[in-house]
């Protein structure tokens, strides 16, 4: 039998990036995956090579920024399937502006996906996962929320430590309830994010980064260690260290120079 046989699971920012590939390994172990995001063709996608592989999976769009989409994510996997049993929240957005002059509409965008959203689906499913008597939700928040600087920025640094703080208060309050919380805290990892950074890291740079992958593995580690256990929080970095000092001359740059363009505007 494999380890989550008879589970389901719920993953957002499925379609990319760490949450295809913990899509992927969930359902390896017999979780039934819900795999949601915003673009539903990546979704798809994963979907097919999850079914092809022996498994079983269903592609939901859902922008979970939008509060009443996260919830009703959760409310269709419960009237789907009966249950939930895991949800990983993995979606993730940044702000072009990594600087503490971003704009505020950035501002908003970046915690309403990174915070709000994650806020709104936990909300969702910690019902009927009390009723089963446990579940495990899983946050991917950022080394930023524990570093904050200009290569994350500081609207999803913000962000990210809120969602941290928030998954150890539902661990705290309800972990008599059978209720698991995790918070994974990778730095670098090489995804599809990286292209919308002020400035991409080249192909060297990348390589030295931790790839999806392993993030994902760390995940699979934590829903699948018994009830009795968890994993409250995993740090996880590249072995060897990069210079990214040209990233953050960039980011700070092109911030600084955003902030004069639109205080020129309101003049």
């Amino acid at each position: 039998m494999r380890r989550l046989d008879g589970q389901v699971a719920i993953v957002t920012g499925g379609g990319t990036g760490i949450g295809r590939e913990t899509a992927k390994l969930l359902a390896a172990e017999g979780a039934r995956v819900v795999i949601a995001g915003r673009r539903k063709p990546p979704l798809d996608e994963v979907v097919g090579e999850i079914e092809r592989a022996g498994g079983d999976a269903a592609a939901r769009h859902a922008d979970v920024s939008n509060v009443d989409e996260a919830a009703a994510l959760g409310q269709w996997t419960r009237e789907t399937y009966g249950r939930v049993d895991v949800l990983v929240n993995n979606a993730g957005h940044s702000s072009l502006n990594r600087t503490a002059f971003v704009e505020h509409d950035e501002w908003l965008r970046v915690v309403d996906v990174n915070l709000n959203g994650i806020y709104a689906l936990t909300r969702a499913v910690l019902p009927v996962m009390m009723e089963q008597g446990g579940g495990t939700i899983v946050t991917v928040a950022s080394l930023a929320a524990l570093r904050p600087g200009l290569i994350s920025g500081a609207a999803y640094g913000a962000a990210k430590a809120a969602a941290r703080n928030f998954m150890q208060f539902v661990l705290t309050t309800l972990r008599d309830r059978g209720i698991r919380a995790t918070t994974i805290v990778p730095a670098e990892v090489d995804t599809p994010i990286l292209d919308k950074r002020p400035h991409p890291p080249d192909t060297g740079a990348r390589a030295t980064m931790m790839q999806a992958e392993d993030v994902a593995q760390a995940i699979v580690f934590c829903v699948t260690l018994p009830p009795r256990a968890v994993i409250e929080e995993i740090v996880m970095s590249p072995t060897v260290a990069r210079d990214a000092s040209a990233e953050i001359a960039t980011a700070r740059r092109l911030g600084e120079a955003q902030a004069h363009r639109g205080q020129r505007r309101k003049a």
